[in-house]
This record gives structure tokens, C-alpha cells and sequence, in this order.
């Protein structure tokens, strides 16, 4: 079991230190539940009433906070509680699963494919014709990447990841389980003698580098041309992701999010959870789209939209307030 002092913490998060403690540090938890050997955090002043009821011996906290550590109890303050914590979490990840090969016996590799330094590749991996998989890439069992695909360096792609053909990803990305990229996009035309005839879709993705891809999302092949994630990215479970869409940088899709076909995205968008996107619509550069909106229209830089159809947020509040209003008004 890793443990460490708190002046070991303290060395990674160059922060302040207030109070002390003799307890070694075991485990990082949540205040409400963190034993007297485990490290939390407070990250924001709402939770700072938590502090006197948790047995964690520290706490991770921003520099405006207000209340003092106790007896036998320390604060480390930092500029970014939250940030902090990740380098935490860092020092007390278990390991990555370890590789007895660096290409397990039972992995069929092309022999057209190139595999660079350090690359790993897991058991009943299929690596087609002509695919290149950069260096220190690991690739985890049971992943399948086709034919003339690219995979960058430092990527990691988890088990059950299908990549299809001409897809290329990009470095210092990871793909979770069940992840599929370059599907078929959903194209189909009715046709009154044969009723939907599927429209080919002979484009491609593209992903930048630095990108993450949740469990089970989907990002589908262009009909033509490419569909594009920017750099640093980050696409939570079980988002979809529609033919011919395109990623600025640095954009966030949490679960169950999803974007219809052609819809572009400037940098640093931020799509809420179970949000949907009509095809063929522009979302500007910093706009927050809320949980459970369905957007049906563009959207200007720097908007935040909430509701379904979505608009402009204080509007979307003032309509509920209405409605509530309206219903109290209609139980007198």
C-alpha cells in the first residue's frame, strides 16, 4: 500500500501548509466519507461545513478558505483545489495493466503494418494491411484497428476498440472500451422502389492529439471528406458523434450527448450531458450548451443555451419562472 506524509504531498503541490498531522497518508476520499488516514479536498466554499463532521487527517483546499484545520488535522492551499487533486490521484493510481510480450503471440498483425518502438499490443488484437501504429502506442486485447489507419505515439487504446479503415488518430490520445471510430454514417434515402437505399460513406475521421473518447462513443466516417475532433478534446460514454461533424479544439461532450451530421463546432465548446444537436448547425466558440437541450439552430460565440429548443439561458429561466408561476397560480 502507498503512503506518504503530508510533507511528501507538499513536495508535489508546492503549496502552503497550515496546521499539522502525524498521520501517514494512505488513500485520497471524499470528506464525507475519508477515514483519518486519507486525504480530500475542498474545492469549493459550500463545502467547507463538511469539514468538522470528516475524519480525513487533510484536506486539499483553495487559499480563500475559512475555517482552520483542528487538532492533529492540516490544510494544504493551493491555487487550484481541483487541479491539486489530479496530481493526487496521480501519486496513488495503481499501476497500468502490465504486457508479458511486447506483441502477444495470439495478435494478428498484417504484415504490410508498421509497428514503431515501443508500441504494445495486446492478445487477439487484428492490426490490418497497411496500418501504422506509432511509438510507445499500447494497444489493449481485442482491439481491432483496418486497413491504412494511423494511430499516433504515447496513445493508449482500451480493449474492444474498433478503428475502421483510413481513420487516423493522433498522439497522446486515449480511446476507452467498446469506443468506435469511423462507423458508417447514418445516410439512407427513400426510394420508392427498393424504400431506404443506404447512401455510401467513403469519408474518414480524423482526431487530433491529445484526445479522449469515453466508453461506447461513436464517431462516424465522413460521406465525404473527413470528420474532425480538434485537439484536446474530450468526448465522455456514450456520445455520438454524426458524419462530417466538426471539432474546434479543446471541446467537452459529457454522456449521452450527441451531434447529428455536419454540425461544427468552434474551440472550447462545452455540449452538457443527454444534449442534442440538429444536423447542419454551427455552435460558436465558448458557448455552453446545457444538459438536456436540443439545439436547433447556430449559436453565437461566448452563448449559453438551455431548454428544449434550446435559447439563450436568462431566457430559458425567466420562461420556467413563468410556467412555475403559472402553476402555483392555477392550484389557488
Amino acid at each position: 500500500m502507498k503512503s506518504y506524509s503530508i510533507l511528501e504531498i507538499n513536495d508535489v503541490l508546492k503549496g502552503v501548509i497550515l496546521g499539522d498531522t502525524i498521520q501517514n497518508i494512505t488513500a485520497p476520499e471524499q470528506l464525507e466519507v475519508a477515514t483519518n488516514t486519507e486525504i480530500s479536498f475542498i474545492g469549493n466554499k459550500k463545502y467547507e461545513k463538511l469539514w468538522a463532521s470528516s475524519n480525513a487527517c487533510v484536506a486539499v483546499v483553495n487559499e480563500d478558505i475559512s475555517i482552520e484545520p483542528g487538532e492533529n488535522r492540516a490544510f494544504i492551499k493551493v491555487k487550484n483545489a481541483d487541479l491539486a487533486m489530479s496530481q493526487i490521484l496521480n501519486l496513488f493510481a495503481s499501476p497500468m495493466p502490465e504486457f508479458e510480450f511486447e506483441i502477444h503471440p495470439s495478435a494478428n498483425v498484417d504484415a504490410t503494418a508498421v509497428i514503431n518502438a515501443g508500441a504494445k499490443i495486446g492478445a487477439g488484437c487484428y492490426i490490418g494491411p497497411k496500418v501504422t501504429i506509432g511509438e510507445n502506442t499500447i494497444l489493449y486485447p481485442n482491439v481491432t484497428i483496418l486497413d491504412a489507419s494511423t494511430i499516433g505515439k504515447n496513445t493508449v487504446i482500451w480493449s474492444g476498440t474498433v478503428v475502421r479503415e483510413r481513420c487516423h488518430i493522433g498522439n497522446d490520445c486515449i480511446i476507452h472500451p467498446n469506443a468506435t471510430i469511423g462507423a458508417d454514417g447514418f445516410g439512407f434515402r427513400p426510394c420508392p422502389e427498393r424504400g431506404l437505399v443506404k447512401i455510401p460513406q467513403i469519408g474518414n475521421v480524423i482526431i487530433g492529439n491529445n484526445v479522449e473518447i469515453g466508453a461506447n462513443a461513436c464517431v462516424d466516417r465522413g460521406k465525404f471528406s473527413s470528420t474532425i475532433l480538434g485537439d484536446g478534446c474530450k468526448i465522455d460514454n456514450l456520445v455520438q458523434i454524426g458524419h462530417n461533424s466538426k471539432l474546434g479544439r479543446f471541446c467537452i461532450m459529457a454522456g449521452n450527448s450527441g451531434l447529428a451530421g455536419s454540425v461544427t463546432l468552434g474551440d472550447g465548446v462545452i455540449i452538457g450531458g443527454s444534449a442534442s444537436i440538429k444536423d447542419h448547425t454551427t455552435i460558436g466558440s465558448g458557448a455552453i450548451v446545457g444538459a438536456g437541450s436540443g439545439v436547433t439552430g447556430d449559436i453565437p460565440a461566448g452563448k449559453t443555451m438551455l431548454g428544449y429548443p434550446a435559447v439563450e439561458a436568462r431566457d430559458a429561466l425567466k420562461q420556467w419562472a413563468i410556467l412555475k408561476r403559472l402553476v402555483n397560480e392555477s392550484k389557488k
